[in-house]
């Protein structure tokens, strides 16, 4: 090539460096407005994320708190099932006695009592003898052999289970068949 086929060639390359310069000088001030909208569209959003997260957490704790409330009394609640269970084995006793104002007096004791644990939300897991035994519900404390009937079902409930609410806060103790 010549040199003024270089020298061309050159001037058209510095021409096409002006025009790119040019155009630069000229959508810069598109771009800050571009860049503008991104940043308040990145603002926005995160806005939107930080606003969702929060009711995310009030929502969260309002459910926690209703939680908290419901099982509020649940240690005092488990403190008392070994003395509804005395209760309930002197009932047991008493019943059978021949005294018709100790038995009643006694009855309406019990039943006071039962009455109030029921009111704060106590409930006795259903489990009775030839239930089939689940893990979910109940605590097994030994296996006896047992006829095909009775095999993996339950024998004998030793210790009433209570819950409150969904959650069950005393298992069923129970002899299952072998």
């Amino acid at each position: 090539m010549s040199q003024e086929g270089t020298e061309n060639i050159e001037k058209k390359a510095l021409e096409n460096e002006n025009v790119s310069e040019n155009q630069e000088i000229t959508n810069p001030e598109m771009s800050v407005e571009e860049k503008l909208q991104e940043e308040l569209a990145a603002e926005k959003d995160k806005f939107l994320r930080l606003f969702a997260e929060f009711e995310n957490y009030k929502k969260r704790t309002s459910k926690e708190r209703i939680e908290l409330f419901k099982t509020a009394g649940q240690e005092v609640l488990q403190a008392m099932l070994p003395v509804l269970d005395d209760f309930d084995r002197a009932w047991a006793q008493i019943s059978k006695s021949e005294d018709e104002a100790l038995v009643k007096g006694v009855e309406l004791i019990h039943e006071k009592l039962k009455s109030t644990l029921t009111s704060k939300g106590l409930e006795l897991v259903e489990i009775k003898q030839g239930d089939a035994f689940d893990a979910d519900f109940a605590e097994a404390i030994t296996q006896i052999p047992a006829g095909d009937d009775l095999k993996g079902k339950v024998v004998d409930v030793v210790e009433k289970g209570y819950k409150l609410g969904d959650k069950i806060i005393r298992f069923p103790k129970v002899v299952i068949g072998n």
